[in-house]
C-alpha cells in the first residue's frame, strides 16, 4: 500500500493530498463547561495526539486544549518561542537548540523511545553501501540545524572516520525532503520517524541508524509564561499525569495503539506498527540521569559545532513541576 506521504514528488501535490501526517496546525478545541485553563499542545507529525486519541487519557481533563501540529521540531519551537503553544515535544538536541535560540522554556518531563527510530537512508539500488561511502556526497538532514538527525549523522561520520568537511550537509524540512527522496533527487537522507520508516517502506535502505549514537530520549517542554500562570501550570501537571497514563496504555496495548495511529495519520497499518513500536511513549519525571545524559549531548554538540554554545541543561530544567503520582 502506498502512503500519501510519498505518493508524489511534487510538494504542492503532496500538500494538496493532505500529506498523510498533516493533521492541521490547530486541531479541535476540547472545552469543558468551566475550564480552568486552555492549553495549546504542540505536536510533531501527529505522534502525541495519536497517543492520546488512542488511549483516551485526556477524556475528562479539567482543562480545555487544542492541538498544534508541526512537521518537525524547528517550526514547533518557533511557535513555542512566540508563545503560540504552551507545551512542545521533541528529542534531546532540538530542545537544546531551542534553548540556544532563547526560547523561554523549561524541560518538565522525559519520554523514552528507541534509537532505531531514525537513520541515514538511501535508495535501495544506491551505490552507497556504508557511511564511509558518503565522502564527497550531499546528505540532506531533516529538519534543521540542531536536529536529532544532524547529531546522528555527525556521530556516524565520526564512527566511520569521515571528516565532516568531506560531506556536504543541507537542511530541508521533512515534507520537502520526502518529496525529493520519492523522486530520487536525494542521494542520502538523515531523518527520523515517521518519515524514516515510510522512506524505508517506499524502497529506501538504511546505511546507519541511531543505535549507539542517539540517547533515544525525548522531552516535554513548557513555556516559562505558562508555568508562571497558576491555572496553566496546574493544567500542565494534569496533562503530564495523563501523558504517563497514555504511555502505560500504549505499552500494554501495542496493536490498539498502532491501529489508532494508522487511522489518525492515514498511514498503512504496517508502517504504523513499526513507528509506534519504537516511538517515545513512556513518560516520566525528569531524573538526574536524564540531566546527565542530555548534558553529554549538549557538550558534544558544542564541541562538534552543531550548537554554537554550550547549554547548561540544569538551567533549562524544572523537575519540580511534575512528580508522577504513586
Amino acid at each position: 500500500m502506498t502512503s500519501p506521504l510519498f505518493s508524489t514528488a511534487s510538494r504542492r501535490s503532496w500538500l494538496k493530498q493532505g500529506a498523510a501526517l498533516s493533521l492541521g496546525a490547530t486541531g479541535a478545541l476540547r472545552a469543558l463547561a468551566q475550564p480552568q485553563a486552555t492549553l495549546v499542545l504542540g505536536d510533531q507529525a501527529g505522534g502525541l495526539r495519536s497517543l492520546f486519541e488512542a488511549s483516551g487519557a485526556l477524556e475528562g481533563a479539567p482543562f480545555a486544549y487544542r492541538w498544534a501540529n508541526f512537521q518537525g521540531a524547528a517550526p514547533l519551537f518557533e511557535a513555542q518561542r512566540s508563545a503560540a503553544v504552551d507545551t512542545a515535544v521533541a528529542g534531546d538536541l532540538p530542545v537544546l537548540a531551542a534553548a540556544v535560540g532563547r526560547t523561554p522554556l523549561k524541560i518538565v518531563a522525559t519520554r523514552v523511545g528507541k534509537a532505531d527510530s531514525l537513520g541515514i537512508v538511501v535508495q535501495r539500488d544506491s551505490p552507497l553501501r556504508s557511511v564511509a561511502d558518503l565522502r564527497g556526497r550531499t546528505v540532506i538532514v531533516s529538519s534543521a540545524r540542531g536536529s536529532i538527525s544532524q547529531y546522528q549523522l555527525y556521530g556516524a561520520l565520526e564512527e566511520a572516520g569521515v571528516k565532516r568537511e568531506e560531506v556536504t550537509v543541507k537542511f530541508v524540512l521533512p515534507t520537502d525532503a520526502a518529496a525529493a527522496f520519492a523522486s530520487r533527487q536525494i542521494d542520502a537522507w538523515a531523518v527520523f520517524d515517521p518519515y524514516y520508516t515510510i522512506a524505508l517502506q517506499q524502497g529506501g535502505r538504511t546505511l546507519r541508524d541511531g543505535r549507539g549514537i542517539n540517547t533515544a530520549l525525548g522531552f516535554i517542554t513548557a513555556t516559562d509564561s505558562s508555568l508562571a500562570d497558576p491555572a496553566k501550570r496546574a493544567a500542565i501537571v494534569q496533562f503530564l499525569d495523563r501523558l504517563a497514563r497514555a504511555g502505560d496504555w500504549a505499552l500494554a496495548n501495542p496493536e490498539a495503539y498502532a491501529q489508532a495511529y494508522s487511522q489518525l495519520t492515514r498511514l498503512p497499518i504496517e508502517s504504523s506498527r513499526i513507528i509506534t513500536a519504537r516511538a517515545s511513549v513512556a513518560g516520566r519525571p525528569v531524573s538526574e540521569a536524564d540531566v546527565v545524559a542530555l548534558q553529554a549531548v549538549a557538550d558534544r554538540s558544542a564541541r562538534d559545532g552543531i550548537l554554537p554554545v554550550r547549554v547548561d541543561v540544569r538551567a533549562i530544567t524544572d523537575a519540580s513541576v511534575w512528580k508522577r503520582p504513586a
